[in-house]
């Protein structure tokens, strides 16, 4: 799917090999850790956590706070310029995961009794739309960035012990996602930590967020699931984005998304999970809808893919009675009405007219336990 440079990371549009030796395993265990934060327990087996842009608010404990969404998806980790396996928010060298950026404010949303997911990736973070030589924040895919595999999963791992998270969340879209090399290295790095974390008893679960069309993953992503399947990656959900679909048609969001999803258990079958029962396929799939208007204006600047409150209400009743793993949305920041008729979508509203939080509250429901 197109993505929208709307997200600092994010928007719309759209899991490893066997251990790759004694020396990488060895290099891993003896990774610098900087900070190391107490374990969090693992997720609820169907939750609810939307994204968040972490550059457009002044504080995300107090968004999660305010909005009362006790999950986040934060977006976006990115290498700090091309070439490096350096991890900051959003490529800004001054929010590096070595200095433990936000971990003040992610302890306080622990403490509150939620949790976040650490996202890499997102569309900003993709070669073809980074002018390098102009964009100072160098925003860059770390996969794409870190030629090294060894580094890249020390790199994974310092984000696991800096925040004591438990799921790492990869948002892979626009050339990373056909980046084969990138694709490679990114399963194989998460194979590597899934490893360690089994040997340190910690659960490290990882979930793919991909582009989607409405009848499930384009060729590219079924691709990258193979890549997780050949390497060895335990995916816990594969995340579909059912939103910026560019394909000129109008949709019905909740139909379309639903179409979608139930085309992904077909597509996990047949990639990561062969001999799992449709039960077990529903458990492992992920809906990311797209609140308010999304990215696609007709050729006369008509937004014609909307997903309104009420629609997230049916999707949410539709999405826990088949126990789906994860459902999301981009993003908290715009879960509100402060620009009804926008002729472009915005990064800070939804775009259409709707109490602030609608959406929030409307998927809040779907979190529960079935572990």
């Amino acid at each position: 799917m197109k993505r929208s440079v709307l997200r600092t990371g994010a928007s719309a549009l759209l899991a490893t090999v066997l251990v790759a030796g004694p020396l990488a395993a060895s290099a891993l265990a003896c990774a610098p850790h900087g900070h190391d934060a107490p374990h969090s327990k693992a997720l609820p087996s169907s939750v609810f956590a939307p994204y968040l842009d972490v550059t457009a608010v002044d504080s995300i404990a107090q968004t999660a706070k305010e909005s009362r969404s006790k999950y986040l998806t934060l977006a976006f980790l990115q290498a700090d310029k091309p070439g490096s396996c350096e991890l900051t928010w959003a490529g800004d060298p001054a929010e590096s995961v070595a200095s433990g950026a936000l971990a003040d404010q992610i302890a306080k949303i622990r403490k509150a009794g939620g949790d976040v997911i650490p996202s890499f990736g997102g569309y900003s973070a993709t070669n073809d739309i980074i002018d390098w030589a102009n964009n100072p924040a160098n925003l860059t895919e770390i996969a794409d960035s870190c030629k090294d595999v060894t580094k890249l999963a020390q790199a994974y791992e310092q984000v696991v012990t800096t925040y004591g998270v438990t799921r790492l969340d990869f948002d892979i879209e626009g050339t990373s996602i056909t980046n084969k090399e990138g694709v490679d290295r990114r399963n194989e790095a998460a194979a590597l930590v899934q490893k360690w974390a089994k040997k340190n008893h910690r659960t490290v679960e990882i979930s793919y967020t991909l582009p989607s069309s409405t009848t499930g993953l384009v060729q590219s992503g079924l691709d990258l699931l193979k890549s997780a399947a050949a390497h060895g990656v335990e995916v816990s959900s594969v995340n579909i984005m059912t939103f910026d679909y560019w394909d000129g048609a109008v949709h019905d969001m909740v139909a379309d998304a639903e179409q979608a999803a139930t085309a992904l258990t077909g597509q996990l079958k047949a990639t990561i999970l062969p001999h799992a029962s449709q039960a077990e396929l529903w458990r492992h799939v992920g809906v990311v809808q797209m609140i308010g208007t999304d990215d696609y204006r007709s050729p006369e600047g008509v937004a014609t893919d909307i997903f309104t409150p009420q629609q997230a209400v049916t999707f949410e009743r539709w999405a826990k009675k088949h126990q789906l793993a994860y459902l999301g949305f981009w993003a908290l920041q715009r879960d509100n009405g402060s620009c009804p008729d926008a002729t472009v979508a915005q990064n800070n509203c939804s775009g259409i007219e709707q109490d602030t939080w609608a959406f929030t509250q409307a998927f809040k429901p779907f979190t529960s336990n079935h572990r």
